[in-house]
């Protein structure tokens, strides 16, 4: 399935809830849009800041609760290496093995589904009998964007932003 857009997203998860029999409550809710809208991963309290927009009382268990939620629908997944969060954009395979390609430069994160690899974790785990929910790999390296500045030899001519050149930004998409 391709990117989903965030009215899709918000439907589907809806539609969902029904079927499995959950509420997805309206704070939950707000966090899957806000989530949605977000191109990339979020953290928590960055969630808990565009949160408050609608919902001034908004502490940091509203967010955590939301997310735990959200997480065990399988509806987002949490990014460990910079302890953020992702829209999920394969709802239709819950039990999917996702890898999270992460820029060590940007931060940004893409989700591809490792439909090879997850027959190799399966097996795995019925070697030891371990029942598997959901598995996460991660993947550190450069996007296109990122791989294009430190490839630029022209710092003083160029139009690149060379200044955050080995950091995290704060900006994640």
């Amino acid at each position: 399935m391709s990117t989903m857009t965030p009215e899709q997203i918000m439907t589907q998860a809806e539609k969902l809830c029904l079927q499995r029999g959950v509420r997805l409550t309206t704070q939950r809710a707000e966090v899957l849009r806000l989530m949605a809208m977000q191109h990339g991963s979020i953290s928590a309290y960055d969630l808990l800041g565009r949160l408050r927009a609608s919902e001034p009382q908004a502490k940091p268990p509203t967010v955590y609760r939301a997310l735990d939620f959200l997480l065990k629908q399988g509806f987002i997944h949490r990014v460990e290496l910079n302890n953020s969060y992702v829209v999920c954009h394969h709802f239709e395979a819950p039990a999917h093995t996702s890898v999270m390609l992460v820029c060590d430069r940007c931060a940004a994160v893409t989700e591809k589904q490792a439909q090879g690899v997850e027959k190799i974790i399966g097996s795995l785990a019925g070697e030891v009998q371990f029942t598997l929910r959901h598995s996460v790999i991660e993947a550190h390296g450069l996007c296109v964007a990122c791989t294009e500045v430190e490839a630029c030899t022209h710092h003083d001519c160029c139009s690149h932003d060379h200044e955050t050149e080995g950091k995290k930004r704060g900006k994640i998409g």
